[in-house]
């Protein structure tokens, strides 16, 4: 995977994969995704996973087997989905089609200090993933491939999906949301119109 090209720009497939948004909820994993997804626009179906790292897709799986009806998107980056590969699993046996994963992968753990990741030497998170029972699981190299897959986000199927977007590193600004755990919660369950 190493001599894989990584040349999208991170925020413009965050932005590109949420444009026309409508009633999705969004679970944003640490980090980069997290200032990418709030860059693309705050919204009180966004929840922002500030710690808990590897644990995004395991939440978004939550969220879309409480919710059946609502899509919902995770958004996380190569490190913390390599930190939660057993999460892969449990979404092939579960297969909510309501779920959609977005790896941001760059080969970089880029927030602490841009050490080399397993993507950039041998790992394909797509080929995990479909090992896992994630038959819907493939590399985004352009925007048209992101386009492809945002069209699948928001019009879930009969399975989950996952997709690889082959990114650069990127020092895009930070866009920083509400760090309030019990604020996100309580808005996403509002939003979601749950009691909170």
């Amino acid at each position: 995977m190493s001599a894989r090209s990584r040349t999208l720009d991170r925020r413009a497939v965050v932005a590109r994969t949420l444009a026309g948004r409508s009633g999705l909820a969004v679970v944003s994993g640490l980090g980069a995704p997290t200032y990418d997804v709030a860059a693309a626009g705050d919204d009180p179906r966004n929840f922002y996973l500030w710690g808990a790292m590897g644990g995004a897709a395991m939440i978004g799986l939550g969220l879309a087997l409480a919710q059946p009806g609502l899509p919902v998107l995770v958004v996380t980056g190569d490190g913390e989905m390599l930190m939660g590969l057993g999460a892969l699993a449990t979404i092939g046996a579960q297969r909510p089609g309501n779920l959609s994963i977005l790896v941001l992968d760059n080969g970089l753990y880029e927030e602490t200090g841009a050490q080399a990741t397993h993507t950039a030497l041998a790992t394909d998170l797509a080929a995990v993933a479909r090992a896992c029972g994630i038959d819907d699981a493939r590399d985004l190299a352009t925007m048209d491939d992101v386009a492809c897959f945002a069209a699948r986000v928001h019009a879930p199927g009969a399975a989950p999906c996952l997709a690889v977007a082959l990114i650069a590193p990127s020092d895009a600004p930070k866009a920083l949301p509400s760090r309030d755990g019990a604020f996100i919660k309580g808005r996403m369950r509002r939003a979601l119109g749950v009691e909170a």
